[in-house]
């Protein structure tokens, strides 16, 4: 059997401010941004705007995937990243993108699972 492993997978929960949780635009802006600064490759996303003013993202990568759901009359957000290990491990950039994202967002975590594929 092949000893490969596929990647790092993390999901995580966190609160944020209510303002940081309804901005869609400044999450796209920050996702491009880090993407690029990660050396990742984006191949698509889908991003949608709820009428309560909460939004959901996901953004495809042909290292997999990032995601995002907020609730901002809840002040909380789920959240994950899974980078696959194809050309270079990449755990330490799903952990640094986590954390950018934490960062971005004013966030304190409430729940955090790293699942090693």
């Amino acid at each position: 059997m092949d000893s490969y492993a596929p990647g790092l997978h993390i999901l995580a929960t966190f609160t944020a401010p209510e303002p940081a949780l309804r901005n869609m635009a400044a999450c796209r802006a920050f996702f491009d941004e880090q993407i690029t600064a990660r050396g990742l490759t984006p191949v698509g996303a889908a991003y949608h705007a709820f009428d309560e003013g909460g939004f959901t993202a996901v953004v495809a990568l042909t290292e997999s995937h990032l995601s995002i759901h907020t609730w901002p009359e809840h002040g909380l957000a789920t959240f994950d990243v899974f980078l696959s290990n194809f050309r270079r491990d990449n755990a330490d950039r799903a952990r640094a993108l986590y954390a950018a994202t934490l960062d971005f967002f004013g966030a304190t975590e409430q729940h955090k699972t790293e699942v090693r594929r």
